[in-house]
C-alpha cells in the first residue's frame, strides 16, 4: 500500500511541476526564430515640428506648446496660466552635449480667473444631540 502511495505522490508532483512551468527537459524547446534585419528606413537626422494651443473660456484652461527637433537637438516652449492667474512660460532646449536646460518666465500681468463650473453644496449640519445623564442606581 505504501508503494502505491509513493508512486501516486511522484506522479502528482511531476504533473504539478509541468503545470506550473518548470523547465522542460533538454531538447524539448522549439527552434528559436531568427532576428529580423534592421529597418532600412532608419533616419540618422530626424526632424519634426509641432505646436498646439488651448483657450477655453468655460473652464479657464489656457495653455500652449511648440517644439521642434533637428537631429539630436530639441528646442521648444510651453505656457500655462497658474492658479494665481499669472502666465508661466518655459523655454527649453535639449541636446547630447548640454542635456536638458529650461528657462522659466513668469508673466507680470494677471489673467482674469474664470469662476468654476461646478458648485458644491455646503456640508450637511448634524442635528444637536441632547446629553441626558441617567442615574446609575435607581
Amino acid at each position: 500500500m505504501a508503494l502505491r502511495f509513493a508512486v501516486l505522490a511522484a506522479f502528482v508532483a511531476t504533473a504539478s511541476a509541468v503545470a506550473i512551468g518548470y523547465p522542460a527537459p533538454y531538447g524539448a524547446y522549439p527552434a528559436v526564430a531568427k532576428v529580423a534585419a534592421p529597418l532600412a528606413d532608419y533616419d540618422p537626422n530626424p526632424q519634426y515640428s509641432y505646436s498646439y494651443a488651448v483657450s477655453d473660456a468655460l473652464t479657464g484652461d489656457n495653455k500652449s506648446q511648440q517644439e521642434s527637433r533637428s537631429g539630436d537637438v530639441v528646442s521648444g516652449s510651453y505656457s500655462l496660466i497658474e492658479p494665481d492667474g499669472t502666465q508661466r512660460v518655459v523655454e527649453y532646449t535639449a541636446d547630447p552635449v548640454n542635456g536638458f536646460n529650461a528657462v522659466v518666465h513668469r508673466g507680470a500681468g494677471v489673467v482674469k480667473a474664470v469662476a468654476p463650473v461646478a458648485k458644491f453644496a455646503a456640508p450637511l449640519a448634524y442635528p444637536a444631540v441632547a446629553k441626558v445623564a441617567a442615574p446609575l442606581y435607581g
